[in-house]
């Protein structure tokens, strides 16, 4: 059971943006697939996946529906190492999750199978169960309501060293304004979510300025006494803080020529737990 888990849980997670929810979906699937005769199923992975993939799905409509207008992220996935539990290789990019919240789930699904797991169109229809003109102009919406900007960000970001975020911190620290404008893009966008249980001092910044004069505040109030540790969340660089041992908050960025783009700030405890808790 625990190999089917790893080959499923990229699909149900990067449907879903949630580890819990990725886990749930898994194992109702496995429970019903060892509870039922199987002796008409051909290909047990495929009919597993394609069950996980609907379900999360199901799952993904559902919590749409429910979802408030504030600023919702995604639960982080370390994929700084190399893992038997997780594909890690397969999990997408954590600025590309937050740009699939505009998707519906099912168009979200296509885009999944077809860019990140390399799906054709035929294999998508049969997953989902599509005619190959529905799923062709599935991917099309998609990629419309992303746009051509959007679509420019990879699956799998290339690595930013360590040297660069330390030197991000150290800039932090020492409340280095000029070196922190060399590193930030004009355009940076920092985002916060709070899960409803923590309260953020703004859910969304944009601009240097802006952008700059917060990070610098919530340093020197927050983070200041804080452990900070580099690390890589969904191939991206992040920072993880840590109060009294326990994880507080995630930072994950996007970097583009060695400007940072966007702050991701996740703060939710709930989202927060399939990390390390503790150091």
């Amino acid at each position: 059971m625990e190999d089917y888990q790893n080959i499923l849980f990229p699909y149900a997670y990067n449907i879903l943006g949630s580890s819990e929810d990725a886990k749930d979906a898994i194992q109702e699937i496995l429970v019903k697939y060892h509870a039922k005769r199987r002796d008409h199923i051909e290909n047990d992975t495929g009919y597993l996946v394609k069950s996980v993939i609907n379900q999360s799905i199901n799952i993904k409509k559902s919590r749409q529906r429910r979802q408030s207008g504030s600023i919702w992220l995604p639960e982080p996935v370390a994929t700084e190492r190399t893992d038997a539990t997780i594909d890690r290789s397969a999990i997408i990019s954590y600025s590309i999750l937050v740009l699939l919240e505009k998707l519906s789930a099912k168009e979200r699904a296509v885009f999944i199978l077809k860019e990140a797991f390399d799906y054709s169109h035929k294999e998508i229809g049969d997953v989902l169960d599509l005619s190959l003109e529905n799923s062709r102009k599935l991917l099309s919406r998609a990629k419309n309501k992303l746009g051509s900007l959007d679509s420019s960000i990879p699956i799998k970001p290339s690595p930013v060293s360590e040297i660069y975020m330390s030197n991000y911190i150290d800039s932090i620290k020492n409340g280095d304004v000029k070196k922190l404008e060399k590193m930030l893009s004009e355009e940076i966008a920092v985002a916060a979510d709070g899960g409803g249980e923590i309260k953020v001092v703004r859910e969304l910044t944009q601009g240097i300025r802006d952008a700059l004069k917060l990070l610098l505040f919530v340093f020197k109030t927050y983070q200041k006494q804080q452990t900070i540790k580099i690390s890589q969340m969904n191939h991206q660089p992040a920072l993880l803080f840590y109060e009294n041992g326990v994880l507080v908050n995630c930072q994950v960025f996007e970097v583009e020529q060695n400007k940072i783009k966007k702050i991701y700030t996740q703060l939710a405890p709930k989202k927060l737990n399939s990390l390390t808790g503790t150091i």
